[in-house]
């Protein structure tokens, strides 16, 4: 979901890029890493500042306000996210149902076992949005452009209801985030053959086609 520079990769700190992260890409980071470690009860102005090795005042002067700096965690997170997958291993509408199958278990295998801090972050920020209106807007709203691609995908695979079979899909694929990260599967993840066999009898479910 450190100082950012020397983050583990298993930490949310920042995604490797060429050059220096900016300021405001550390100070995000940093909220995600305090999110991560200590909880929202963790995450205070001062304490980015400290983690990302800024000088006092520097994350109140970006996000003035505790909702301002909530709403910069959720969006770095998007990022973050977003960057699970390289361009080129995208599923895409002419793949079919085997690209789909391939690309869903990809990502949810690197989240598993090299990103679960960052599903952390997501829960965390998940948690607060339903006492915060604000940062419920904020939350779903990136949600939104996960959620969207992944209907169109449906829809070109030819799901006869893609609205409801992308809530089945994301509902499946938290439900083994959680279980596998924050719930009683945390010792047992599944390796990638086992989420690609799930996610193809759940697809082939949907889509009424024939395993082969």
């Amino acid at each position: 979901m450190p100082a950012p520079e020397s983050a583990p990769e298993s930490a949310p700190g920042p995604h490797p890029a060429a050059g220096q992260p900016s300021r405001a890409d550390r100070i995000a980071d940093a909220a995600l890493v305090l999110l991560a470690e200590r909880g929202m009860r963790g995450l205070t102005h001062r304490a980015v500042d400290e983690v990302a090795h800024l000088p006092q005042g520097s994350t109140s002067n970006y996000a003035r306000t505790r909702l301002a700096l909530l709403e910069v965690a959720v969006r770095r997170l998007a990022v973050r996210e977003g960057q699970v997958l390289s361009v080129d291993e995208l599923p895409t509408a002419d793949g079919g149902l085997a690209a789909l199958v391939d690309g869903l278990a990809l990502a949810l295998h690197r989240y598993l076992t090299t990103l679960p801090q960052l599903l952390v972050c997501r829960y965390e920020l998940a948690l607060e949005a339903t006492r915060r209106p604000e940062l419920r807007a904020f939350f779903d709203d990136a949600g939104r452009q996960f959620r969207q691609p992944l209907t169109a995908l449906l829809r070109a695979a030819g799901s006869p209801d893609p609205e409801r079979h992308t809530l089945s899909l994301v509902a499946w694929t938290e439900g083994i985030m959680f279980s596998c990260v924050a719930g009683s599967f945390h010792a047992a993840v599944p390796g990638l053959a086992e989420l690609r066999e799930g996610y193809g009898e759940l697809l082939r479910g949907m889509l009424d086609e024939p395993a082969k």
